[in-house]
């Protein structure tokens, strides 16, 4: 039986359909591919990072972590920003703001120096986008002045913030990379700058398989590979742990954050909503499953909404959050033991070599 709730929610003052979002990445690169989000129900998009430095990029530059029965559990990519003209890009998100006036469009920005954020900022409130994102977290850039080099280092993550809300009035989401210790640290240089939100994650930098005929990493291109973003169900775990950590910092306490990584079904999105993010990302499992996953987390999320009698999503986001505390804060006393049922016992033998060896 179908079941609707209230999926709406408030985001940096615009509101949302539903809180389920394309993340910044191939799946969200053009008028076409948006527009088919939008039918089947996406909340909104964060365009494919449109910069005034324009890349060409690699084939092949995807590669994948199998386990048996899945089509994969992890995937790197080696894809950089946008490959289309600057103004292409814009007039996209115009054409697609005016055509959907309630969906939730984000430009997503790379620059190279303060003028160029400055003025990807102006072009994005210019092109009608609702909020702007700075990409500060791509892990395959080719230069230290762009991506991932940016959000490891508080001091340009405070200067480019800085320059976006300079160029532009519209809410500012700064982007954040995992390749990094303490996240926090980047993300309060942010919100120094003038960011009004965070993005997190990015992908992981990463070597998934090695080629032994070319003795290089995947994938391989003309013989060689590089060390680029990892993606999928199992960067999840890592992104929950870096979203928590945002979320139960003192100096961050407040600020909406967007949760990104490794979210394929309701469940996964709730995981992030639970935490306390406003707002979830989605780009590898759509490549697996194509845009209509999105039915199945509205789906999902509803019926979790109607069986716990939750009216809408304010309800619930962030009740998880005060029961994660620190390690020293866990009753070390309690203990829950297993018990067997030894006439089910078939002999694999499995929990005997776990419990010996393990």
């Amino acid at each position: 039986m179908a079941v609707k709730k209230d999926l709406s929610i408030e985001y940096l003052g615009v509101k949302c359909e539903n809180p389920f979002f394309l993340s910044s990445s191939p799946v969200g690169s053009d008028y076409d591919m948006v527009s088919k989000c939008f039918e089947e129900g996406w909340g909104g998009v964060f365009y494919k990072t449109i910069g005034f430095w324009i890349p060409d990029e690699c084939s092949p530059r995807f590669d994948q972590n199998n386990k048996e029965g899945l089509p994969w559990i992890g995937f790197k990519n080696m894809e950089m920003i946008s490959d289309k003209p600057t103004e292409y890009n814009f007039e996209q998100i115009r054409k697609l703001k005016r055509k959907y006036p309630d969906k939730v469009i984000v430009a997503s920005i790379m620059g190279e120096n303060e003028k160029e954020w400055r003025e990807l900022a102006t072009l994005a409130e210019q092109a009608e986008a609702d909020l702007i994102e700075g990409n500060f977290s791509c892990p395959q850039m080719t230069t230290c002045s762009m991506g991932s080099d940016v959000g490891t280092n508080p001091e340009l993550t405070e200067k480019y913030s800085k320059a976006v809300t300079a160029g532009s009035k519209l809410p500012f989401i700064a982007k954040m990379t995992p390749n990094i210790t303490n996240m926090e640290i980047p993300a309060r240089a942010a919100i120094a700058g003038g960011a009004k939100g965070i993005s997190a994650i990015n992908t992981i930098k990463s070597i998934t398989n090695i080629d032994y005929e070319n003795m290089t990493g995947m994938p391989v291109v003309d013989g060689k590979s590089s060390i680029s973003g990892y993606s999928g169900a199992a960067a999840r775990p890592i992104a929950l742990r870096f979203v928590a950590q945002l979320l139960q910092d003192m100096e961050l306490r407040g600020v909406p954050i967007s949760g990104i990584g490794g979210i394929e079904t309701w469940r996964d999105a709730l995981d992030y909503l639970v935490l306390g993010c406003r707002n979830v990302q989605v780009t590898t499992a759509i490549m697996q499953y194509g845009y209509r996953i999105v039915q199945d987390m509205i789906s999902g999320v509803s019926h979790w909404m109607d069986e716990r009698g939750y009216d809408k999503l304010d309800d619930f986001i962030g009740i998880a959050l005060p029961n994660l505390v620190p390690a020293d804060q866990i009753r070390r006393t309690f203990k829950i033991l297993p018990s067997f049922d030894l006439s089910g016992c078939i002999g694999c033998g499995r929990c005997y070599i776990s419990c010996y060896d393990g």
